[in-house]
């Protein structure tokens, strides 16, 4: 008996979607199952490389030490430190310092601005 795919009847057409939704579905849990694998291999390399890294905990002291004085915060990484604005909008001093970048094709970053006032003519 030959199959005849073009006029199929409706049990037919029914079981064939069926099973290529099955198909589909197991190439999904596969798929799943590889990524998953995957993951938790990474997972355990990483957890491998912190462990070797990380140094042995010092032993307690008996005595803790006395309170250090509080100093002042230094700027982050990769800023210049404070400047002071007169007369001119936050807003404005950015783009200011953008341009000033820009024309002398130096990073932002390596620029240090102590203050930018505005002046009126």
């Amino acid at each position: 008996m030959k199959a005849d795919l073009v006029n199929l009847g409706i049990g037919q057409a029914g079981a064939i979607a069926i099973l290529g939704y099955l198909v589909v579905f197991l190439g999904l849990v596969l798929l799943m199952l590889v990524v998953l694998a995957m993951a938790s291999y990474f997972i355990s390399q990483a957890k491998k490389a912190a462990a070797v890294e990380a140094p042995a905990p010092e032993p307690v002291k008996a005595a803790a030490p006395a309170a250090e004085p509080e100093k002042k915060a230094s700027p982050a990484p990769g800023t210049a430190g404070e400047f002071k604005l007169y007369n001119t909008d936050p807003r404005d001093a950015a783009m200011v310092m953008a341009i000033v970048a820009d024309a002398t094709g130096i990073p932002l970053n390596q620029l240090r601005f102590k203050s930018i006032k505005e002046v009126k003519e």
